[in-house]
């Protein structure tokens, strides 16, 4: 399956599946169209969510602040809004490259 990928004016939406509580902060591989994010936070007081946000920026070499989390606070499986130009990127990073 290939990463699920959707335009939205100058952003692009992806869905990404957190694994939280991971030995290390790792962003890369796919499952069932959703980029794989693991952060060494507990999902706790939004601080996985704000480890999911630091990670994936520093993964597209964006600031974090570029990172918005759209859909899916308090679930696995979360919607973030990321800028168009980063689209290789997260497909590089869905391929484990």
């Amino acid at each position: 399956m290939t990463l699920a990928l959707r335009q939205s004016g100058d952003r692009i939406l992806v869905t990404i599946r957190v694994g939280p509580r991971a030995a290390s902060n790792l962003v890369g591989g796919e499952r069932d169209g959703a980029l794989l994010v693991r952060v060494t936070a507990a999902p706790a007081d939004g601080k996985a969510n704000a480890a999911v946000l630091r990670v994936l920026a520093t993964a597209l070499d964006v600031a974090p602040s570029e990172v918005r989390l759209v859909r899916g606070s308090t679930a696995r499986t979360k919607v973030l809004s990321v800028p168009a130009g980063t689209a290789d990127a997260l497909r590089r990073l869905a391929e484990g490259r």
